[in-house]
């Protein structure tokens, strides 16, 4: 206990206890068996980017895996910074007709100039993510450790660390149940040797920290005030002790625990979030009926359920890409050599815990995964650690349907019907236009409007393109109770865009205005432009979704005419000089002064829509390839992870690959795996998981294509339970390359073509059929 210093709100780490974590020269690692589906450490984290995390998808814990210091940090969805605002800028009504005045005379510079004095947000910001607070345990007494691993399990759901203490074998186990919506921590030592922990609670928060009933320790609080919002969300952080064979000691903040067989800690966070306009619920209440029901069941049920929920949905997939010599390497080395070329497996790896860091992060909320999932320790986190809507906050859901996740998607969905309700007022009060519109960034309180500055924030397409991210669930699974949920949003998106796109008196076609190409900046002093390519890219699908659903849905025919009509009339891509596809109407491609700009913005057409395919628009295909090119491989991290699923597109495993290889490196993982932007962003682990999944298996357009983008480093392997759109599920096996066997399920029936190579095989299955097919000399034969 000497070497912290514990108050009711803080903790602070003193250079010995870091030492406690770290024990670097004090731990001797035991090598475990070798496991696809396990991350592993020979040592305890010193860093928060090495902690592993747990999460059910509301709940987050990162935890450290120390041995005399452990701590737990904690998360909780809804807390973030402030209350329910409006930053609506006042002058945006007058100032928007005058900014597209501008931007139509190329007088780009003082539009945005004039954007940033009466269009941006105000306040600027918006609200931050926030961290809860920290279980810390300290345990006396526990040196000379030996044989130490700590450890994820990935079948499992469960962070472990085990090591020797004398002639005792700790185990000490945490996991968040989605069933009993608490974290359990477990304590325990081999035979039945005696546990001693000092538990407490810290929390970076303005708030109070106490004990009661002698075995439960609670933090209160108030959100904190960030750019002049006042915080007022309270929050509620409750952990109950239980050790039947022990003895507690309660203290001010902590419970102090001798003589038990095993020590089990129950955790629960809560605020008083209900909506985005509403905080009115009680966390304590709340924190009170889910650890009062969970003690009830006992450590043994809370682990038979955690497990059967959790299993029954991370098992649907299973991948293998061959084992390497490295294979039985602690992680972080196996990060660190990967480029050895002597572990296959890890890209493997990598896709399954980003569908655990999916599940652990979107789902049984309203609130779906953030800029770091639902993981962070900072008041002032990077970005706010909020959602940005012009590409991360759709990447995090790349992986979802093709991955077979699908119960991710609903938080993502409550998101835009929240967003529909703020953006229909930012419609009316900045456009004067009718349905709902929202730009690049919103937090918590479903903020719509542009904050931040002009020359990132003027771009009036985030609701478009999480739209086409709810689209795929149509496609892959053909539920009409999903589609007429979508299908209003999906309309009202569509009325703004019919009432407010301008003609361009230089081309003639009906553009966004003011809008920019996400974040870049075109030769003329500012980002700040009239109908940039991506715009008009995501308006071709959402115009002709809605028509879809409206045809499929027998409804507001004369309304699926008017955006068929309005489609029409949108720029059309083009190839500029350099044999690039157009990032903006004007060829100013080459004169950018960012050409190996991070975004490749203008490329959503080859993915993730399917506008621009290797097969059916070739000029333009090869267009996209040259612009990428011209772009480059390296970028962040999530911008790497955007260039595997488009080289994926091109078919060209191998350079996907190459791209494999920048985003597994140091650079931009770190050791828990965890994306490195820098600093972290889990947009990557989820685009590199999708990109991954993309090389080995591709549904648009009507085909199911197989190996589409096998690099050579992965001769044989085999995959199944990968979804494809038309309601299929894939199960592959190939050899030196060549597919040996594919079994195709069909869940709703109907019909596909499926393609390997140069052979194509047409099936038409009922519901719940299953076909096999082999590849024998470079035919898919049915069997």
């Amino acid at each position: 206990m000497t070497d912290f210093t514990l108050n009711r709100r803080h903790l602070m780490i003193s250079a010995t206890a870091v030492g406690a974590l770290a024990l670097v020269s004090q731990v001797m690692a035991q090598t475990p068996p070798p496991s696809p589906l396990r991350l592993w450490y020979d040592r305890p984290a010193d860093e928060w980017v090495k902690a592993l995390p747990v999460g059910n998808g509301r709940l987050g814990g990162m935890v450290f895996g120390g041995v005399a210091v452990e701590r737990v940090q904690i998360n909780e969805d809804t807390f973030y910074a402030g209350s329910p605002y409006n930053p609506t800028n006042p002058k945006s009504r007058e100032g928007l007709p005058q900014v597209q005045k501008l931007v139509f005379e190329g007088k780009y510079a003082e539009a945005e100039k004039l954007a940033n004095q009466t269009l941006i947000s105000q306040p600027i910001k918006q609200m931050a993510y926030q961290p809860v607070g920290d279980l810390i345990m300290l345990f006396p007494g526990l040196d000379n450790t030996s044989k130490y691993e700590r450890s994820l399990d990935l079948s499992e759901g469960v962070v472990a660390t085990e090591f020797n203490a004398g002639s005792t074998r700790h185990r000490r186990e945490v996991f968040v149940s989605a069933t009993d919506q608490v974290m359990v921590v477990r304590l325990s030592g081999d035979k039945g040797k005696p546990v001693t922990v000092d538990l407490s609670l810290s929390t970076p928060q303005n708030a109070d920290i106490e004990t009661v009933d002698g075995d439960t320790i609670v933090t209160k609080g108030i959100s904190p005030t960030q750019q002049g919002i006042e915080g007022k969300l309270p929050f509620e952080l409750r952990a109950k002790v239980i050790a039947p064979t022990g003895t507690l000691i309660s203290r001010e903040g902590g419970v102090y625990v001798t003589g038990a067989e095993d020590v089990v800690i129950l955790i629960s966070a809560a605020t008083g979030y209900v909506k985005y306009n509403d905080i009115s619920g009680d966390p304590t209440a709340r924190n009170a009926e889910v650890i009062t029901k969970a003690a009830a069941k006992g450590y043994t049920a809370l682990r038979a359920g955690h497990a059967a929920d959790y299993k029954c949905l991370f098992g649907r997939v299973a991948i293998d890409l061959g084992t390497g010599d490295n294979a039985t390497l602690p992680t972080d080395q196996r990060i660190a050599k990967f480029n050895e070329g002597k572990d296959p497996g890890l890209a493997a790896l990598y896709v399954q815990y980003g569908r655990y860091l999916l599940m652990s992060s979107s789902r049984g909320s309203r609130q779906p995964a953030n800029l770091q999932g639902i993981w962070n320790d900072k008041l002032r986190p990077s970005w706010e650690s909020k959602w940005t809507l012009n590409i991360n906050a759709e990447m995090n859901y790349w992986p979802a349907e093709v991955c077979n996740l699908h119960e991710t998607m609903e938080p993502l969905l409550c998101l835009v019907e929240d967003l529909s309700e703020t953006g229909a007022k930012l419609a009316k009060d900045m456009y004067g236009a009718p349905g709902w519109v929202a730009f690049n960034n919103t937090d918590v309180w479903r903020v719509a409007t542009p904050p931040d500055g002009a020359v990132w924030a003027l771009w009036p397409m985030g609701g478009a393109w999480l739209l086409q991210n709810l689209w795929e669930p149509w496609l892959y699974n053909g539920d009409v109770a999903w589609l007429k949920r979508l299908y209003p949003l999906m309309k009202g998106a569509s009325e703004f865009y019919l009432a407010t796109l301008l003609k361009d008196p230089n081309t003639g076609y009906m553009v966004t205005n003011p809008s920019n190409s996400p974040e870049n900046k075109h030769p003329f002093g500012s980002s700040v432009c009239a109908g940039p390519a991506m715009d008009n890219q995501l308006l071709r699908d959402l115009f002709a979704h809605t028509a879809e659903a409206a045809k499929i849905l027998k409804t507001d025919a004369a309304f699926a005419k008017s955006c068929l009509a309005m489609r029409a009339k949108l720029p059309p891509e083009k190839i500029g000089k350099a044999g690039q596809l157009q990032e903006w109407q004007g060829d100013w491609d080459m004169e950018a002064p960012e050409i190996h700009h991070r975004h490749v913005s203008h490329l959503y057409a080859l993915h993730p829509s399917d506008q621009i395919t290797v097969e059916d628009t070739p000029d333009l295909a090869r267009a996209a390839r040259k612009s990428l090119e011209i772009r480059g491989d390296d970028a962040t991290g999530w911008g790497i992870g955007w260039r595997i699923n488009l080289w994926a597109r091109l078919k060209d495993g191998n350079h996907a690959f190459d791209v494999i290889k920048l985003l597994l490196h140091p650079r931009r993982s770190y050791p828990n795996l965890f994306d490195a932007h820098p600093p972290f962003q889990i947009d990557g682990n989820f685009g590199g998981a999708a990109g991954i999944a993309e090389m080995l298996l591709q549904t648009h357009r009507g085909r199911i294509e197989l190996l589409p983008a096998l690099p050579s480093v992965w001769p044989q392997g085999s995959f199944s339970g990968l979804k494809a759109r038309g309601g299929f599920e894939v199960a592959l096996d190939w050899h030196d390359g060549q597919v040996t066997r594919a079994v195709v399920s069909s869940t709703r029936g109907g019909k596909t073509r499926v393609v390997w190579g140069k052979s194509a095989l047409d099936l038409t299955l009922r519901a719940g059929e299953t076909v096999t097919l082999t590849g024998q000399a470079g035919k898919l034969i049915r069997t």
